[in-house]
């Protein structure tokens, strides 16, 4: 089942996508008897139960006795999870902390094979399909991050990597849009990122409930794995591809790590961090000493103004925005003071 969410009439629906039509979840639920809220927010606020009743609604969709389906193209689509009530991004793939360590010169950080870290976002500048508005800033060295995320589905404290699969309601798309330059000034205080990137997050273009996603699973003693091709496009060319199962730290471990003392609430959105190649930090890093070693010059990509960006991940479709920068923009880089 993939759930959208979109805006009809200045408020926040949700619905089933299916076949290029999306269907109201509360209107055709009702029209086989049964209740089920209007808002992305209220279904996940009602866990499992509203999630089975959904599927109710979702197999008389498909049987054709629900025929009130809306023209996808049509819609005002927003994030499929408009107000997260939180946002954490993980550290899981190990090829691209080492690889970008690598291409830097450091040394492999040993903490990261101990235990999975993450880092909460802004939770209030989530995003879905289409433009990103962002500031002059922003688009200093501005960069993508190829990821996937998990929308906590149920309420819960201290879970269980045992357990923890059992709190996804759903997995989508997730781009971690990235300032490089104000990044790297404020890492150097060891702290952040902040404004390196509070401005952009952006996921979709659905929730993909967990049954969609067992063809691909690979069940492991630390939680499940899939087996999901991810790739990224930049005004329509190819630069990046990995696979969701390279994750060294499972979305179970992730969900237990942060849920330590810590309740975790539906709506919740939890990423996975980077795939190797997922990232121009990255990218740039190896394809500098690549063009190096055959003695040629080489100029660093990042994301300009006007460009179109692309993720897709097998069985979860494809996010597609595109940057635009702010008319109003004004700069904070700028007001640094210099000694």
């Amino acid at each position: 089942m993939k759930l959208v969410s979109y805006n009809e009439k200045k408020t926040d629906r949700v619905g089933i996508f299916y076949e290029g039509k999306v269907y109201d979840l509360q209107k055709s639920a009702l029209s086989i008897k049964i209740k089920l809220p209007s808002t992305m927010k209220e279904f996940l606020e009602g866990e499992t139960k509203f999630m089975n009743l959904a599927r109710k609604v979702f197999n008389a969709i498909k049987k054709d006795k629900i025929k009130s389906g809306l023209k996808y193209s049509d819609l005002n689509l927003l994030s499929p999870v408009p107000y997260p009530t939180s946002l954490r991004d993980g550290y899981a793939f190990r090829q691209h902390v080492f690889t970008a360590r690598r291409n830097r010169g450091v040394e492999m950080i040993p903490e990261f094979d101990q235990f999975p870290i993450f880092y909460f976002g802004n939770h209030n500048t989530v995003f879905g399909e289409g433009a990103i508005k962002v500031e002059d800033d922003h688009l200093q060295k501005l960069d993508f991050e190829l990821e996937c995320a998990v929308v906590i589905g149920k309420k819960g404290k201290n879970i269980s990597v045992k357990d923890a699969d059992s709190y996804i309601a759903g997995y989508l798309i997730m781009n971690d849009w990235s300032a490089r330059v104000l990044q790297m000034d404020e890492m150097k205080l060891n702290l952040g990122p902040a404004k390196g990137k509070d401005f952009a997050t952006t996921i979709g273009p659905w929730l993909v409930t967990v049954e969609e996603l067992e063809p691909y699973k690979i069940a492991t003693q630390f939680g499940n794995k899939y087996d999901l091709k991810m790739i990224a496009r930049h005004n329509g060319k190819q630069i990046s591809e990995g696979n969701l199962k390279d994750m060294n730290w499972t979305f179970a471990e992730l969900i237990e790590r942060a849920s330590y003392g810590v309740t975790l609430y539906p709506g919740d959105v939890i990423g996975s961090g980077t795939v190797g190649t997922g990232c121009y930090l990255e990218l740039n890093g190896t394809w500098s000493i690549e063009a190096k070693e055959k003695g040629q010059s080489f100029t660093p990509v990042w994301i300009k103004d006007g460009d179109d960006f692309e993720l897709e991940i097998e069985g979860l479709g494809v996010l597609k925005n595109n940057i635009r920068k702010s008319k109003t923009s004004r700069s904070i880089l700028a007001k640094k003071k210099l000694q």
